[in-house]
């Protein structure tokens, strides 16, 4: 069920959060994103295509990943913890989507200097 948020200042805000823990080491990685106001319609619709009432798997399994997805969409926010195995399809897109507006981007790498570096005729060779 979603529950309903109070704070009457978060009604145009919406952050998707989600952690993956478990696996065998038993480290957990967190990505957030809180898309700007142009984007909010694309990730409602990413939010809206999962089937957050579903029934929930109760076996995950030994050294599985255990993925928790928090959406705090204007007025309501949605919760959901998948076992490894129930990441498909919807939901699948939504944590890629998320997973990736949350890394970093990559720099460019400087283009090599077209002068070759000067010798020093102090330096020992």
């Amino acid at each position: 069920m979603p529950k309903e948020l109070d704070a009457p200042d978060d009604d145009d805000r919406l952050v998707v959060a989600v952690v993956r823990s478990g696996g065998v080491a038993g480290i957990s990685r967190r990505w957030t994103v809180a898309p700007p106001r142009p984007e909010i319609d694309v990730w409602v619709g990413l939010i809206e295509r999962c089937p957050w009432d579903a029934p929930q798997h109760k076996d995950r399994g030994a050294d599985r990943y255990v993925w928790s997805i928090q959406a705090r969409m204007p007025q309501q926010v949605r919760e959901r913890e998948l076992a490894d195995s129930e990441l498909q399809g919807a939901w699948r897109e939504l944590v890629e989507a998320v997973r990736e507006a949350d890394s970093p981007s990559p720099s460019p790498t400087p283009a090599p200097s077209p002068i070759p570096p000067r010798e020093d005729p102090a330096s020992p060779e």
